[in-house]
């Protein structure tokens, strides 16, 4: 599916959300809820340099909707994300109910550069967000912002991109 202009703009807000998060020492990662109307409801970043792995926008964004959100307003909200989700977040977003999901790079492409970088993996296995949650509607990657996603790892590894 080819990404529409306002897909594009929720998502440049999440690279310059993962951005900060890299500026102040946290891996960049960034992720925007936004309602079946359009309104942006939570916008956040990676928090985990101070320890807790869990701190992913994403999870962060499926504990406030499955605290905040009736199940039906959930259904319609997307969430856009510089990343795609990880194992975790995908499941905490198919448990709470949550619409369609938007991300600029794939877990294929960030495996891809970790493995381009010589980075080792992660404790928990890159999988595709349908490969966790089948039923959830995916879009993405984004061309126009793979550079960009890139150069911040990139950044993050203290590697070339």
């Amino acid at each position: 599916m080819t990404l529409s202009e306002t897909d594009l703009d929720h998502l440049r807000h999440c690279v310059e959300l993962a951005r900060e998060a890299l500026d102040d020492g946290d891996e960049p990662f960034g992720s925007v809820l936004v309602s079946g109307s359009g309104e942006v409801l939570y916008a956040d970043r990676n928090r985990v340099k101070d320890g807790d792995q869990t701190r992913h926008p994403e999870f962060d964004i499926a504990r406030w909707a499955g605290e905040n959100l009736p199940q039906e307003d959930r259904a319609a909200c997307t969430v856009y994300t510089s990343g795609e989700h990880c194992a975790m977040c995908s499941a905490a977003h198919a448990w709470v109910g949550l619409g369609r999901i938007v991300y600029a790079a794939s877990t294929e492409q960030l495996v891809g550069w970790l493995a381009e970088w010589g980075i080792a993996p992660g404790p928990v296995r890159p999988l595709a967000v349908r490969d966790v949650a089948p039923g959830v509607p995916v879009d993405g990657p984004a061309p126009e912002l793979e550079a960009e996603v890139r150069a911040l790892h990139a950044r993050l590894h203290g590697v070339g991109s």
